[in-house]
């Protein structure tokens, strides 16, 4: 991994020289513009409006538009002369409950590395007064020319730092159907808190895959290897349950059932399954009128 940031941890008269790493990365599978008859790639210019000129990366710079066709131009030596005491530190402010921060206020997750041997102690020292605390640092940083709020805490030995939204760029979450009276009845509040206590486990996140992405990987590879891509069978979508107490009801009933014959059923597979007619499918697979006929 490559730092994307060099400084130090401001903590009270101590000084923690770190380096900073993304934490995160998407998986996304990523695709490019192309010309759907040719495959050649779609290019972008970037060209001014006012002289229809194609542009330069040198001769771009930061416009403000100020309404009625007025723009303030910033250039890079703007933006350097900003009063930023945060450019090369982390400074901490106050150290506060893990739970009082709302999670809808993060926005990027770093790694952050020690920046020379000096550092590892107070590093060190830092984490564990955290994790003994149970409390996180709230700190301000700048990264990419921007002052933002974030947050110390530690994760498997390593400090992560989380920055965060400024609280006036959160919306307020305001509907109409907030306004009306949507209270539920005792007997489907108790019937929901069951349903939750019948699906209640320990989160594990490696349990979960990303079945779009594979599907679409599917697709690529298909194409790649000139063979036809077999679409699954999609379940159509149930009507609404109009009952609300019966559909609780029956989601309780399949929660709990599902749970009881989950672990039996995998383990009964392999059992049931007849050796002979494990041989036989290939065999299938590959005649198409054989397949045909026994469909």
């Amino acid at each position: 991994m490559r730092a994307i940031w060099k400084g130090a941890i401001s903590f009270g008269l101590v000084s923690i020289g770190v380096r900073l790493y993304s934490a995160t990365e998407e998986k996304d599978i990523r695709f490019h513009q192309v010309h759907r008859t040719d495959g050649g790639r779609i290019r972008y210019r970037r060209v001014c409006e006012t002289d229809g000129e194609e542009v330069t990366y040198d001769d771009i710079a930061k416009g403000y538009d100020l309404g009625g066709g007025e723009t303030v131009i910033l250039t890079d030596e703007d933006f350097a002369e900003l009063p930023l005491p945060t450019s090369r530190s982390i400074e901490v402010l106050e150290f506060v409950p893990a739970e009082q921060v709302d999670p809808i206020l993060y926005s990027r997750s770093y790694y952050l590395d020690v920046d020379g041997n000096t550092a590892a102690k107070p590093y060190v020292l830092l984490r564990d007064a955290l994790e003994n605390s149970d409390r996180v640092a709230i700190v301000k940083v700048a990264i990419r020319q921007r002052e933002q709020l974030a947050v110390l805490r530690v994760r498997e030995d390593v400090m992560v730092m989380h920055t965060m939204l400024w609280p006036d760029e959160v919306r307020a979450g305001e509907f109409e159907f907030l306004e009306s009276d949507t209270s539920p009845r005792p007997q489907e509040l108790a019937m929901a808190e069951s349903l939750i206590d019948s699906m209640a486990g320990d989160f594990h996140p490696d349990e979960y895959v990303d079945n779009y992405r594979a599907a679409l990987q599917e697709v690529i590879d298909a194409k790649v290897a000139g063979r036809e891509v077999v679409a699954p069978e999609v379940e159509e979508e149930k009507p609404a349950a109009v009952d609300l107490m019966a559909a609780l009801k029956a989601s309780v009933e399949r929660a709990r059932s599902g749970r009881e014959t989950e672990k039996p059923a995998k383990r009964a597979a392999p059992k049931k399954a007849p050796k002979k007619a494990a041989k036989k499918a290939p065999k299938r697979a590959v005649s198409g009128k054989g397949a045909k006929k026994t469909a």
